[in-house]
């Protein structure tokens, strides 16, 4: 006999395991609340950059002397905020479509990424850090 015949397929269809799949509808009822609370977190954080620009327009349209430094230090630190939200939302929409791409796999594998929190909250430091120290210059200037 030769061995060149293909072999024969499987006669037994694959069986899902119930507790498999329950498990795997968890984690994407979790995956989809946790892209929520990153959906309200990126709009929080573009809300308040938009009203930091908008309270510096009309307090600056109010008195036109204080439209310097300070005027452009808010609007440089609402556009930062705005920023920050807009990253937030890609990156967690993105990190979504990565996770319901993983639980949809048999075979998975868990891999250690840098959090989106993280980014999130070095951002906002960095925001922060520039936001103190242009007070400050401005303060002691």
């Amino acid at each position: 006999m030769s061995s060149s015949q293909p072999p024969e397929p499987d006669p037994l269809p694959r069986v899902h395991n119930l507790n498999n799949e329950l498990a795997k509808e968890r984690n994407r009822a979790a995956a989809e609340r946790t892209l929520m609370a990153w959906i309200r977190t990126s709009l929080a954080l573009i809300s308040f950059g938009f009203g930091i620009d908008q309270i510096v327009t009309v307090i600056a349209s109010a008195d036109p002397a204080i439209a310097s430094n300070r005027a452009a230090l808010a609007r440089i630190t609402g556009l930062g905020f705005i920023a920050v939200g807009i990253y937030a939302i890609i990156a967690a929409t993105l990190e979504h479509r990565r996770i319901l791409n993983l639980i949809q796999r048999d075979d998975y594998v868990y891999y250690k990424t840098r959090s989106l929190a993280t980014n999130v909250a070095i951002a906002l430091i960095l925001i922060g850090i520039f936001a103190f120290l242009g007070i400050l210059v401005d303060f002691l200037g």
